[in-house]
């Protein structure tokens, strides 16, 4: 519709203006200038522009409230029922009683059993009473100290061979002779002190 309308007007222009031009083009390129117009000619018909349509616009959202909570329906807390407790289970519908069957008598003049002869018990063994394991000698040891250090760590040298040769014998040496003490006379203790303080 719009286009249409668009396209009407265009044309209607262009008429106007190819009327209102002052001169012609004829088809030897020469240019002729149009008489001028009368002066009391009637003005030219003006075309009323009609009006836009209206545009569709979207009809304004109505905010629903929304719908009130359903009302709860209120309960009676009743007391519960009472549970009726058998002393001993109650018998199955289906199920026949367990029937026992009793023995028929023995006939009256029936023979006795035969008799089984019980076996003599075995001898009985003699009890030995185990020796009891001889002593083990422990050797006291003397209690550690409360706060005593550890006591030093000793090697264990290795046990000498059955077959080695004896180890060789050192000999101590005598101890060095004592020095005899010789008094030194007074002179003599001077020159000393007199030497060491140099």
């Amino acid at each position: 519709m719009m286009s249409l309308m668009a396209s009407t007007t265009l044309t209607l222009v262009l008429a106007i203006i190819s009327q209102s031009l002052p001169s012609q083009i004829s088809a030897n390129n020469s240019i002729y200038s149009s008489p001028p117009p009368p002066i009391h000619s009637p003005p030219p018909p003006y075309y009323y522009h009609s009006p836009p349509p209206p545009v569709h616009s979207p009809p304004p959202y109505k905010y629903s409230p929304p719908p009130p909570p359903p009302k709860k329906s209120y309960k009676y807390s009743s007391p519960p029922p009472p549970v009726y407790k058998y002393k001993s289970p109650p018998p199955s519908v289906h199920s026949p009683p367990s029937y026992k069957y009793c023995s028929p008598p023995p006939p009256a003049h029936s023979p006795p059993p035969p008799y089984y002869y019980k076996s003599p018990p075995p001898p009985k063994r003699k009890y030995k009473y185990p020796s009891p394991p001889p002593p083990v000698y422990k050797y006291k040891s003397p209690p550690p100290a409360l706060h005593s250090p550890p006591p030093p760590y000793k090697y264990s040298s290795p046990s000498p061979s059955v077959h080695s040769p004896p180890p060789p014998y050192y000999y101590k040496s005598p101890p060095p002779p004592k020095k005899e003490y010789k008094y030194l006379s007074p002179s003599s203790s001077l020159l000393t002190r007199m030497i060491l303080t140099q």
